[in-house]
C-alpha cells in the first residue's frame, strides 16, 4: 500500500489542523494506521493509532484529549486532527501502515508502509 500524507502548515498555538493520509494500491481495512512525528534533532515519536479492527484509537499521552485518530473507509483515507495545537506539536508528521500486535502499536518498526511526511510548524 502506497501512503499519501497532507495537510500540514503553519500556524499559531490554541489553533486546529487536520492531516490526512490517503491510501492507494491496498486498502487501509487490512492494516492498522498510525501516526508518528519527528523533529528536528529529536527521535521519532508515536501519536495515535487506529486500529484495522474494530476501529480503536489510542494516543499518546502527549496529546490524548486534543488530538484525535478517524477513518474514513469509502475514501480509503485516515485523519489525525488536531486541536489547541502548541509549540511542542511542531514536527514533521508521517502517516503509516502495518499489523502489530496490542503491545507494539507505538513501535515504528512494526510498521512497514510510511507516508512521506507533512510538515507543522506551530509558533507561539
Amino acid at each position: 500500500v502506497q501512503l499519501q500524507a497532507s495537510g500540514g502548515g503553519l500556524l499559531q498555538a490554541g489553533g486546529s489542523l487536520r492531516l490526512s493520509c490517503a491510501a492507494s494500491g491496498r486498502t487501509f481495512s487490512d492494516y492498522d494506521v498510525a501516526w508518528f512525528r519527528q523533529d528536528s534533532g529529536k527521535e521519532r515519536e508515536f501519536v495515535g493509532c487506529i486500529r484495522r479492527s474494530g476501529g480503536s484509537t489510542y494516543y499518546a499521552d502527549s496529546v490524548k484529549g486534543r488530538f484525535t485518530i478517524s477513518k474514513n473507509n469509502a475514501k480509503d483515507t485516515v485523519y489525525l486532527q488536531m486541536n489547541n495545537l502548541k509549540a511542542e506539536d511542531t514536527a514533521v508528521y508521517y502517516c503509516a501502515a502495518g499489523r502489530p500486535v496490542l503491545s507494539s502499536i507505538r513501535d515504528g518498526k512494526m510498521y512497514y508502509h510510511w507516508g512521506q511526511g507533512t510538515l507543522v510548524t506551530v509558533s507561539s
